[in-house]
């Protein structure tokens, strides 16, 4: 077997167990574990297929940014060892159901598509125009709408705590205060 076929079926089988891992394990902070995981055996595909950017983005801003971020909300909410409660057996019964049939559904649309090889002639890549786009704030700039989604982020992230402190709150009344 060549060294790239392992690898990718490598990275795959690390994908689907950590995501198996991330949706059924009951404590949270092992699922965001979990969930770092699966996001950075799917950089190191992309790292496979020479999506250099692509994969360096999937590091950086899923599993560097989002993935902390999540891990950060964890630990400054104090629900580092909150379990789940284990969901019904209809619940459970009913998600593998729609997870089985999206799988058969996904797989039976990939074999029987006709895929063809376009006709087209590949585009040269200009880095420099790329940049620009990427941090330009005028006609296809990108950085604009970046920073709207990263203060829309910020935002929710603020109120999920608060939410999170205000419920907490209401639980610890009695108890006295921490130190």
């Amino acid at each position: 077997m060549e060294n790239s076929v392992f690898m990718f079926y490598l990275f795959s089988g690390t994908i689907l167990f950590f995501s198996v891992l991330t949706v059924t394990s009951r404590r949270i902070l092992r699922a965001a574990v979990f969930l770092l995981f699966a996001l950075v055996a799917t950089s190191g595909i992309y790292f496979m297929m020479n999506y250099q950017f692509l994969a360096g983005v999937q590091l950086s801003l899923y599993a560097g940014g989002i993935v902390v971020l999540i891990i950060f909300s964890i630990l400054l909410t104090h629900h580092i060892s909150y379990k789940f409660e284990r969901p019904p057996f209809l619940n459970l019964s009913l998600s593998l159901l729609v997870a089985i049939t999206g799988a058969g559904l996904s797989i039976f649309t990939l074999v029987t598509f006709p895929f063809q090889k376009p006709e087209s002639i590949p585009v040269s890549v200009n880095m420099q125009v790329i940049g620009r786009q990427l941090m330009g704030t005028g006609q296809n700039g990108y950085a604009l709408p970046f920073e709207v989604i990263s203060i829309l982020l910020l935002a929710a992230m603020v109120a999920a705590i608060v939410i999170a402190k205000k419920g907490q709150g209401n639980r610890d009344k009695g108890r006295g205060t921490r130190d």
